[in-house]
């Protein structure tokens, strides 16, 4: 009985001695600098657009942005229209972060009383030492609302006329803490198009990026290349459209981003300045292009659990 008794001790201590084995080797793993866990890189821009077109920053789950998009007239129009600003494009639009990965966004702009909506899923994060880029795709659809123009071949105004489909692949790299780039291969479907001169879509390559000068501001560029209807007209219209090019600086300033920006786009939605841009830096009378704004105001709708447990009775 006691060589039993004395095997099972023997026994059970060995198998205490493996796991402590065992757990010394997880232990040395875990402080393996080759086993961290690789940080996400945040913030490679400012806002969730670079200045008309999105970036690859979404808002924070339960985060809803309130935007206010504002572009002036021409602002070589003198001061009889005082330089363009008695004539302008507004958009409001709300944005909400329904994951850290997953936004939506609905706005409606003046310029052809047009509403449009969006999706953007992060697929994937650049990480210190891992991924080397951020992926994103962005999908999008507008219709206009103004009163149906009569057709010069005399057909009906269809609804599906008034609409538009976008889709946008956004691939960013925060090369440091202060520059940062993206390339947006973008695909705009026209519903309605004269399809004997052109195709009804469009396909662009987007170009942007950002220099940071401080903690708070920051110069920003954007250029969206038009790969195919290079020569299309306005709709509606027998205007040049032109590719949209854009100059901007990103001012933080707490809860708000305030946006300033030189760009020859009036339009304010992705169906407007990719494709119906009218407005060239290189055209007559300069300057032709148009000042605008973008102002952003974010409120937390949805606080994270986290931020509860650490704020409980506290201001």
């Amino acid at each position: 009985m006691r060589k039993v008794l004395l095997l099972s001790a023997l026994f059970s201590l060995s198998h205490l001695f493996s796991f402590a084995q065992a757990d010394s080797l997880m232990a040395m793993l875990d402080n393996d600098p080759a086993g961290k866990k690789k940080q996400d890189v945040d913030f490679t821009f400012k806002a969730t657009r670079i200045i008309n077109g999105m970036s690859v920053e979404n808002l924070g789950a339960g985060v809803l942005d309130f935007r206010i998009s504002h572009r002036f007239g021409q602002m070589n129009q003198g001061a009889q229209n005082f330089f363009g600003l008695d004539d302008a494009t507004t958009k409001l639009s709300l944005d909400y972060g329904i994951t850290k990965w997953l936004m939506i966004g609905l706005g409606h702009s003046t310029l052809n009383k047009e509403d449009d909506g969006f999706v953007k899923i992060k697929l994937l994060r650049q990480q210190q030492g891992g991924m080397p880029i951020t992926l994103s795709y962005a999908g999008s659809a507008s219709i206009q609302t103004n009163t149906a123009p009569t057709l010069p071949t005399g057909d009906s105004w269809n609804f599906s006329n008034r609409l538009t489909y976008i889709h946008q692949i956004l691939i960013a790299r925060k090369i440091s803490n202060s520059i940062s780039l993206q390339l947006t291969p973008t695909l705009v479907h026209y519903n309605l198009i004269d399809s004997t001169k052109f195709s009804n879509n469009t396909v662009a390559l987007g170009i942007g990026g950002r220099v940071k000068v401080s903690n708070r501001i920051a110069i920003t560029g954007e250029y969206y290349l038009r790969l195919t209807n290079t020569d299309m007209l306005a709709l509606g219209s027998n205007q040049k459209t032109y590719n949209s090019l854009s100059l901007g600086i990103d001012i933080e300033t707490g809860g708000h981003v305030f946006q300033l920006m030189f760009t020859n786009a009036a339009g304010i939605s992705e169906r407007a300045f990719i494709g119906q841009t009218t407005d060239s830096w290189a055209k007559g009378n300069f300057p032709p292009m148009h000042l605008g704004f973008n102002i952003s105001r974010v409120f937390t709708v949805v606080k994270p659990k986290d931020f509860k447990k650490g704020t409980e009775g506290k201001w």
